[in-house]
């Protein structure tokens, strides 16, 4: 039988799988919250509570490397739109010591500028990443987002995007 030292060691082990995932979970929430109210305030170091200094994007219409601009490359995708409305669900966290893989699906909905609700593009997706302990806690070094399905109006500089 173990003895309570034991006990306590396996529940201090369990307690943090579960605030690492649980730590990893909201970076990806914050930032999918993030995509639709980001505005003028929102800067680089904002950021820097999500991602790595040299955190590495890859989207259909384009990437990022680092930081520095981060802020500025997010406010110019969520410029192209009168409003936008991101969804994400069924996260999957891997865990192994100090990074972890993750996968997230996420459905989202772009109103095109002048508002009306009937012109959209929708996407159906899934973020796939990896995150790494760091002496701030959880950030991001990577993210990418691959888009599984998209219906209505794209917009031109989508042409040749893989949708």
């Amino acid at each position: 039988m173990p003895s309570i030292d034991d006990e306590v060691a396996a529940l201090r082990g369990q307690l943090r799988v579960l605030s690492d995932r649980l730590e990893i979970r909201d970076l990806l929430d914050r930032y999918v919250v993030a995509l639709d109210t980001i505005d003028e305030t929102a800067d680089d170091d904002w950021f820097s509570e999500l991602f790595t200094e040299d955190a590495r994007f890859t989207f259909p219409i384009g990437s990022h490397t680092g930081l520095a601009g981060l802020a500025a490359f997010q406010r110019k995708a969520r410029a192209r739109w009168a409003r936008t409305h991101h969804l994400s669900a069924n996260h999957r966290i891997e865990q192994a010591g100090d990074t972890a893989t993750v996968r997230v699906h996420q459905l989202a909905t772009h109103v095109h500028q002048g508002g009306d609700p009937s012109r959209t593009f929708d996407v159906g997706g899934y973020y796939e990443g990896r995150a790494v302990r760091t002496p701030s806690g959880w950030r991001f070094d990577r993210l990418s987002f691959h888009v599984v399905w998209s219906t209505g109006e794209r917009l031109a500089e989508m042409t040749g995007a893989e949708f």
